[in-house]
C-alpha cells in the first residue's frame, strides 16, 4: 500500500520539479501540462481486473507499450508538444520503477 502511494505521489512531484527547474516561468503551466499526462492511465480500464498491485503496467497497457514509449520521445522534439511529451516519458519511467519495486518485494 505504500508503494502504491508513493507511486502515485511521484506522478505529481516529478513534474514539479521538472517544471521548477526547467520551466520557471511558466511552471504552473508545465506542471499542470505534464500532470495531465497521467491521464494515459485511462487504458488500465481494459484490463481484467482493473488494478492489480502485482502487475508491470510497462508493456501491458496499451498505452504503456514500447512502441508509443518511443512517440513519447519523439514528442520531445517538438516545441508544441514537448511538454507532453516529457509527461508521459517522466510517467512511463516512474512506471517502470514501479516494475523493478515489484521484483524486490
Amino acid at each position: 500500500m505504500i508503494r502504491a502511494q508513493l507511486h502515485l505521489a511521484l506522478h505529481f512531484f516529478v513534474p514539479c520539479a521538472v517544471a521548477a527547474l526547467f520551466y520557471r516561468k511558466r511552471f504552473l503551466q508545465a506542471w499542470v501540462t505534464m500532470c495531465a499526462t497521467m491521464l494515459v492511465d485511462v487504458d488500465h480500464f481494459l484490463a481484467d481486473p482493473v488494478y492489480d498491485p502485482s502487475r508491470c503496467s510497462i508493456g501491458f497497457h496499451p498505452l504503456h507499450r514500447y512502441p508509443l514509449i518511443a512517440a513519447y520521445a519523439a514528442m520531445t522534439f517538438w516545441p508544441k508538444l514537448r511538454l507532453v511529451g516529457i509527461g508521459l516519458l517522466i510517467h512511463m519511467g516512474l512506471d517502470a520503477i514501479d516494475c523493478i519495486w515489484m521484483t524486490y518485494e
